[in-house]
């Protein structure tokens, strides 16, 4: 809000309990907007131009997930085909998931994917074995 964000609801503090926070019009290059906020925060942001919300969303270091709200199957295909995130999420908040999904992100947006087969990987240790004979 110092950088000039105005609070829609939310925003206030209970010991180390954080109230969900809603937030508009926060300037792009506030740490709110172009930082990842592991916390109950979203940002509105206004766009009348869909390509120009897409280069936004590229325009970060970041990649988790982002979600799309449109019922235009070509918007959500060139969502799809552009966006540089670990997911998209068509109709739903970025956040949503089942466990057998490959949940993750790209760039700066973790390592790996979760999900059931990930965690299988990464609690297995693959080994090799060779061996040669003389024949």
């Amino acid at each position: 809000m110092a950088d000039g964000a105005v609070l829609l609801c939310g925003g206030k503090r209970d010991g180390v309990m954080l109230e969900a926070t809603l937030l508009e019009d926060a300037p792009r290059r506030s740490d709110v907007v172009c930082q990842e906020a592991f916390g109950p925060v979203a940002v509105l942001s206004r766009f009348s131009d869909f390509d120009a919300a897409l280069a936004e969303v590229n325009d970060s270091v970041f990649g988790l997930q982002t979600g799309i709200f449109t019922r235009d199957l070509y918007r959500a295909q060139k969502a799809w085909d552009e966006l540089e995130v670990g997911g998209v999420v068509i109709g739903d908040v970025p956040s949503w998931r089942v466990d057998h999904m490959p949940y993750g992100g790209v760039k700066e947006s973790g390592l790996g994917r979760e999900g059931i087969r990930f965690a299988i990987e990464d609690m297995t240790e693959i080994r090799l074995m060779v061996i040669r004979t003389l024949a």
